[in-house]
């Protein structure tokens, strides 16, 4: 899809790197640079797979890796020169810091016009906090997310994954995609910027649109929803299921499975927001009646009537579906012994594969070196 397209990726962590990585698996030759030391997620572990976290494998596939010592002068030219002959940069170090090195969006724009220049900010582009740096609990807490998670009336929660640094990842590449797409017509690159913040509002966009149009802020549901009723976890005789009968016709539905069908005619509950206003009564009858019974009996006798449902997997359990395995979605890098999750987009029926396993720093500088013109060591 991008082939021919050399993206320079100056990125650390996860939200660059997730964003290099969804350009790598599209078929981009994207150029890690890292510090001599590496990046620092390289070290997030234990776990190790031999002396690399399992953190910075999730989001380096597809790349190669070239040391550059962004201290040294000379080490920067080079790179420079390097940029010169690519794409797009990428790029999320400190705020602030890459201007420093001569290499900011305004700098390399105007020396490049044809170069897309992508940023991935804490705080944004902007703003009296756009020199904040930040990481993925801080902008959780900040963007408002972590206190729509949790308990009903209990504290608010981290999401219990990178959700904005992955979501900004793919926020960088969309915008890189479509920058490139602009460039095919003007023949001028642009800036992009991203950031965690921005992610994070853009995750609340319904809560927001609730409360914009209230002026009640939405509580938190446990696994449930503010606004759709029943749409959360019931617990069963053999662990719990998920249950979202997301409109009237589906709580008909719901309410035969259940043995009261005279629900679907009773005004409490005939209509979504009456079943909103109700909700503590008819949740707690519903939790009893499914408490009588296994997961497996209730899924098969839902997934009969069409009530959509699904049993809470383990993370081993979830990629090891036959439905993951149908979809070839965890694959194993070439030379691996573990598995990585793909690309989840698939072209004409066919998912990208994962071509190179994720690099050792610097694996590739003297190749890349040696294509752009010189041979040996670069400057460090």
């Amino acid at each position: 899809m991008l082939d021919g397209i050399r993206v320079i990726e100056i990125g650390q962590a996860l939200a660059g790197p997730m964003a290099g990585e969804i350009l790598a698996h599209l078929g981009a030759d994207v150029v890690k640079v890292e510090r001599p030391e590496g990046d620092d997620a390289r070290r997030w572990g234990p776990p190790f797979w031999k002396d690399t976290s399992p953190g910075f494998l999730a989001v380096n596939a597809n790349k190669r890796s070239i040391i550059v010592d962004l201290k040294n002068s000379d080490a920067v030219a080079w790179l420079t020169t390097l940029i010169g002959d690519a794409d797009v940069v990428l790029q999320n170090l400190r705020p602030g810091s890459i201007d420093e090195l001569g290499l900011g969006a305004g700098t390399l724009t105007a020396r490049f016009p044809r170069l897309i220049y992508c940023s991935v900010w804490a705080f944004g582009a902007i703003g009296p906090m756009r020199l904040k740096p930040g990481y993925e609990p801080m902008l959780q807490a900040f963007s408002g997310l972590m206190m729509m998670n949790g308990d009903e009336g209990g504290p608010p929660t981290r999401v219990g994954t990178s959700i904005l640094d992955y979501g900004t990842g793919m926020w960088a590449a969309i915008g890189i995609l479509a920058a490139l797409v602009r460039r095919a017509g003007t023949g001028r690159g642009c800036v992009v910027d991203a950031s965690l913040y921005e992610t994070g509002l853009a995750w609340l966009k319904g809560h927001f649109a609730s409360f914009s149009t209230s002026g009640v802020i939405p509580e938190r549901h446990r696994t449930g929803s503010h606004r759709v009723v029943p749409f959360e976890a019931f617990e069963t005789t053999t662990g719990p299921i998920i249950v979202a009968a997301g409109n009237d016709r589906l709580f008909a539905k719901l309410a035969k499975v259940l043995g009261r069908p005279a629900w679907a005619r009773d005004p409490a509950y005939t209509t979504n927001a009456a079943r909103v206003a109700n909700k503590p009564a008819l949740l707690a009858e519903i939790a009893r009646l499914f408490a009588t019974a296994s997961k497996d009996e209730w899924i098969t006798r839902l997934e009969a009537e069409g009530v959509p449902c699904a049993v809470i997997n383990t993370l081993p359990d979830a990629a090891s579906t036959k439905q993951a395995d149908a979809l070839g979605i965890v694959q194993t890098p070439p030379g691996g012994d573990y598995t990585l999750i793909g690309l989840p987009l698939s072209f004409d029926g066919a998912r990208p594969r994962i071509r190179r396993a994720p690099p050792r720093a610097g694996e590739h500088t003297d190749e890349v070196r040696r294509e752009h013109g010189a041979g040996g060591s670069h400057p460090r």
